[in-house]
């Protein structure tokens, strides 16, 4: 069925920020970053932890960190709340590098602990889906700031929850502002063929078959690799309007890169995973006029998210990352949910069972940065989709994407 995009135009323009964590190391046991300055609970208080799942090294690392920074700053700001109540909650830190076996790894680390009542993670799609099984079995609530691919709620596992959009919202969203603010009339599908790269790639090309557009190739690279010449050289001889590529900053920035040496001069695009200061970096000026969504919106549109940054940044003395919205609001939606379920136990700890509870039934609850209300399967009925563009080593706000 075609839909007429809306694209409510805004031109705020903010610089590129983001934070980024070290080398590589394996899935930490739990790390407790407690509320009072450090790894014991205040006497006379009881002990919660909250498991913080994502990439902190690795390529992808500039999102998990980020997400890691906003959900330590909604803590620090609710702390003294839970501590009237007789409750100290920390977060314990789980590195998953992006990666589906560490992410495994990382779930199983935080369900061993028992105080352990909620996740807020994991960050990336590939590591959420595997990780997900195990917190079912646990009964153990999770809550991903970020991943967006449409088979971790599909799945049907209760204790899944997302506040971002999913892949197939993004991917037909994609698809629908190429053709009709692009004019794109055939295109080029490049997909890292991971869970969330191909999936959105999927989407993507669902939709462009749906209203008319030629898809000329759908092909898959492998991540990690600094050349690819080869992929590039097919996407010369088919030369189509457009190329799109599903999957992260790191092979997006080569690829496009390559791409235009080559001669490439029609609109590249890609999803949330392009949006990375390391963009810029590997790219270089052939970063310029590449589109983007996003399910995060534009944070210094209003005066409030104006001050929201300042006072992140000097309470931190870090800069806004791409999650670090996102990684507050997850953080902000479970604690919520955990101060429910503490409430409707009598104001004694609860069960993993009740947070679980609590949080699913979140509805209308307004964070700073999203609203959240979880379907059945855990997706939020108030997901957005965005567009963005760099231009001069700046990411451009283009607006909301509508249908």
């Amino acid at each position: 069925m075609k839909k007429q995009t809306k694209i409510a135009l805004l031109s705020t323009m903010f610089a590129v920020t983001a934070a980024l964590s070290g080398c590589g190391q394996a899935a930490k046991a739990p790390e407790g970053n407690a509320s009072t300055g450090g790894g014991e609970a205040a006497a006379g208080d009881q002990k919660i932890v909250i498991g913080s799942v994502g990439p902190l090294s690795g390529s992808a690392s500039d999102y998990g960190s980020t997400a890691l920074q906003g959900e330590e700053y909604a803590l620090a700001q609710k702390a003294e709340e839970f501590k009237k109540l007789g409750f100290t909650v920390e977060v314990s830190k789980q590195d998953d590098q992006a990666d589906p076996k560490q992410g495994v790894a990382s779930a199983e680390m935080l369900i061993s602990d028992p105080n352990v009542l909620a996740v807020v993670g994991h960050v990336t799609t590939g590591s959420s889906i595997p990780a997900a099984a195990k917190y079912d079995e646990a009964g153990l609530v999770m809550v991903s700031p970020s991943s967006t691919g449409s088979n971790l709620t599909d799945a049907g596992k209760k204790v899944v929850h997302r506040i971002c959009a999913r892949d197939d919202q993004q991917g037909t969203k994609a698809a629908i502002y190429a053709k009709n603010q692009l004019g794109v009339k055939t295109a080029f599908l490049i997909h890292d063929k991971g869970a969330y790269g191909q999936g959105l790639a999927e989407q993507v090309k669902k939709q462009f078959e749906k209203d008319g557009v030629q898809v000329v190739a759908f092909e898959g690279v492998t991540a990690g690799e600094k050349d690819y010449s080869a992929i590039v050289n097919q996407v010369v001889a088919k030369n189509p309007d457009m190329i799109y590529f599903g999957g992260y900053y790191a092979e997006a920035g080569i690829i496009v890169k390559q791409a235009r040496e080559k001669g490439f001069k029609g609109p590249f695009m890609g999803g949330d995973g392009l949006d990375s200061a390391d963009m810029l970096k590997i790219a270089g000026d052939a970063a310029n006029n590449v589109v983007f969504t996003s399910t995060v919106g534009d944070l210094t549109g209003t005066d409030e998210g104006k001050k929201w940054i300042a006072d992140f940044e000097k309470a931190t003395g870090k800069k806004v990352g791409i999650f670090t919205s996102f990684g507050y609001d997850a953080m902000s939606v479970t604690l919520n949910g955990l101060m429910e379920a503490i409430k409707a136990n009598g104001g004694k700890k609860p069960s993993r069972e009740q947070v679980l509870d609590a949080i699913h039934k979140t509805s209308d609850f307004q964070g700073q940065f999203v609203k959240v209300g979880f379907d059945e399967k855990g997706d939020n009925k108030f997901a957005q989709v965005f567009a963005y563009k760099y231009d001069n080593n700046n990411k451009v706000f283009i607006g909301e994407v509508k249908e």
